[in-house]
């Protein structure tokens, strides 16, 4: 389905063989990586995978956002304390195992979160291609974030006020959980009539389509594959272009008070 996430092309593609040439871009309060651009290597803790991390807090960020790719008989490690986790199958079939022993099949478009402190597996038999999301959780008086697996054909399409996009919520949005994840699809000619400026900080990974992508002052094309990091404040708009829908996946903090 999202197969020009693990099967990228440069575009225009003329420029596929230049020396040096990437789209990549990295500001101080935004940045564009591009699938020409990743570095993979052995995941700490994993075996039998390859990941390549896109968004880090080196870079300003406060959360980790990595490609990992596991091959046959693979198995994820487990994030260090009071970290959570969530992941979004975009090539193959993995299956989720918590410590009580239940296990999950998760294929492309399913999704699981991993609540902080949480025992849990995740293991490939050929092959899978995960987006992962990690970041050290925000805890809130006596609220507890829970275990949550699904897919995103299963989530409603909810209101958008003022807005021509399709949206679906992945996680809950009560208080227990500090993060939430949203499928938004755009139809071609369609964009966001909000040119948002605010205190959330964005990973975008584009699963599928083209379009055209304003951050900040600048103005960058845009196509499956692409990932985005978008800083406190920074300016931001996106258009659909192309034949086909645009669909991205989108982290934002939420539910905690910015101090």
């Amino acid at each position: 389905m999202y197969w020009k996430v693990t099967n990228p092309t440069l575009s225009p593609s003329h420029l596929q063989d230049l020396p040096g040439f990437t789209r990549s871009v990295y500001r101080s309060d935004h940045a564009l990586i591009t699938p020409e651009s990743h570095v993979w290597s052995p995941l700490p803790d994993w075996t039998y995978t390859l990941g390549a991390f896109l968004i880090t807090p080196a870079m300003g960020s406060h959360f980790v956002m990595y490609l990992a790719r596991m091959a046959e008989n693979s198995r994820s490690g487990l994030p260090t304390n009071d970290i959570e986790r969530f992941i979004f199958v975009v090539q193959g079939t993995a299956t989720l195992t918590n410590a009580a022993g239940r296990s999950r099949k998760l294929e492309v478009d399913s999704y699981a979160y991993l609540p902080p402190n949480f025992e849990h597996s995740i293991a490939c038999d050929s092959s899978a291609t995960l987006i992962v999301f990690e970041r050290r959780y925000a805890y809130l008086n006596d609220h507890k974030p829970e275990e949550i697996v699904g897919s995103t054909d299963k989530q409603p399409l909810l209101e958008t006020p003022g807005e021509v996009f399709e949206l679906r919520k992945l996680l809950p949005t009560s208080l227990a959980y500090d993060f939430n994840i949203h499928i938004m699809d755009f139809q071609p000619g369609e964009y966001l009539n909000v040119k948002e400026v605010h205190y959330n900080q964005h990973g975008l990974l584009l699963l599928e389509g083209q379009g055209i992508y304003r951050l900040g002052e600048s103005w960058y094309p845009v196509q499956a594959g692409d990932v985005i990091w978008m800083a406190p404040f920074v300016p931001q708009w996106y258009a659909a272009l192309g034949k086909t829908r645009s669909r991205y996946l989108l982290y934002k903090d939420v539910n905690r008070n910015p101090l």
